[in-house]
């Protein structure tokens, strides 16, 4: 833990997550810049601990979340270390998953305001560690998506929960094409809440810590926050809606090369150069999620989905093609959506090997007892 201000407790050795109490406020920085930020196991476990301590912690009143650097909140999870766990058919990338679904489900029911500074990159992991808080700002740098079809994976991190549930069949259009969005769309998808530029973040962090109650966050936070510029989302919707309202991929795909809209056509393509088994299990893991009630089920099926991806030769290939050698080429197996069959996707919702996180019975209970918690 480091900082100049009252530490709360001291993490050995780990520089990863800058931790801090200031005033009224206690502030993680994610502090991997040259990964933006990039989540590795420890990282999240430094997380957690820090939140279950400010929690208890009388002294604080509101959690801020940030990331080292100009570039980004947080890029994802650290995709080399998932694809060597693949590699070698160890727990390491289900194990992290695990702690980090967790860690999702505790930001999502957290007692204290949590405010989440969506600047810059904010992709896979890092929506995970930010759209689930209370507070959640974004800037005129923000790029926040899910892109997991493009490796070979599929949305996780509660990312299904929140796509399932924007307007119409946008979060679909989301997570198939794995297109990132700005401020104002990240705003109408749900994923965002307030728009900040980035000039004012120092002076919105400095204001927080003088912040003692909730109301005073939700002052703090009007002081700061200004009208969004316009997205594009809500121009496109009817399309979108008539294209991805349809039963399978390839009839998703054929809707939008007929349509006649150039974005329309421009979105099919990309969905044909995604992982075809990734595309097909994302789909059914967005219609499943829209029938199911809380974060945490979502989070349960989801770890289910993850775990299965472990073994699909496209989650290797993805990884490799994308950030090992960059060669943007990826060969996926199967090549097309029409050879991906019902139960090869079925498959992916089994149940884990070492079975469920436990979070569905926690999430049920937790709704039962308040009017808050989880979006």
């Amino acid at each position: 833990m480091t900082g100049d201000a009252t530490p709360t407790r001291q993490t050995p050795d780990d520089t990863t997550v800058l931790l801090r109490v200031n005033g009224a406020l206690a502030h993680a920085t994610l502090n991997r810049p040259r990964a933006i930020n990039a989540l590795d196991h420890g990282m999240v476990l430094a997380f957690a601990d820090a939140l279950t301590t400010w929690e208890k912690d009388e002294r604080v009143s509101v959690v801020l979340l940030d990331g080292a650097g100009e570039r980004g909140l947080c890029a994802g999870g650290d995709i080399r270390a998932i694809r060597a766990s693949a590699v070698d058919g160890d727990r390491q990338a289900a194990d992290f998953w695990r702690d980090e679904y967790h860690l999702n489900a505790q930001i999502a029911r957290y007692p204290k305001p949590y405010v989440a500074l969506m600047d810059g990159v904010v992709m896979g992991g890092g929506v995970g560690v930010s759209a689930h808080g209370g507070v959640r700002v974004v800037t005129e740098r923000s790029k926040v998506g899910m892109p997991e079809t493009t490796i070979g994976f599929v949305p996780d991190v509660g990312g299904t929960y929140l796509l399932s549930r924007a307007p119409g069949e946008t979060g679909t259009h989301l997570a198939l094409t794995g297109t990132p969005v700005g401020a104002a769309d990240a705003v109408y998808t749900g994923m965002a809440d307030h728009y900040v530029p980035s000039e004012r973040l120092p002076d919105l962090i400095s204001a927080l810590s003088e912040a003692s109650t909730e109301t005073g966050v939700a002052d703090v936070i009007g002081r700061f926050a200004e009208i969004v510029p316009a997205g594009s989302l809500a121009g496109r919707q009817a399309w979108i809606d008539a294209c991805y309202a349809a039963d399978t991929a390839e009839e998703i795909v054929a809707r939008l090369r007929g349509h006649g809209d150039p974005e329309a056509a421009k979105a099919a393509d990309t969905i044909e150069a995604k992982s075809p088994t990734s595309v097909k299990t994302t789909l059914a893991a967005l219609r499943r999620a829209r029938e199911l009630a809380t974060l945490e089920e979502v989070l349960e099926q989801e770890y289910r989905v993850s775990t299965a991806t472990l073994t699909w030769p496209d989650l290797v290939e993805g990884i490799r093609a994308q950030v090992i050698d960059k060669d943007r080429n990826p060969k996926w197996s199967p090549a097309t959506l029409a050879e991906v069959g019902d139960a090869d996707v079925a498959r992916a919702f089994e149940p884990a090997p070492d079975g469920p996180l436990g979070l569905a019975e926690a999430g049920a209970a937790s709704s039962d007892s308040d009017s808050g918690g989880a979006r």
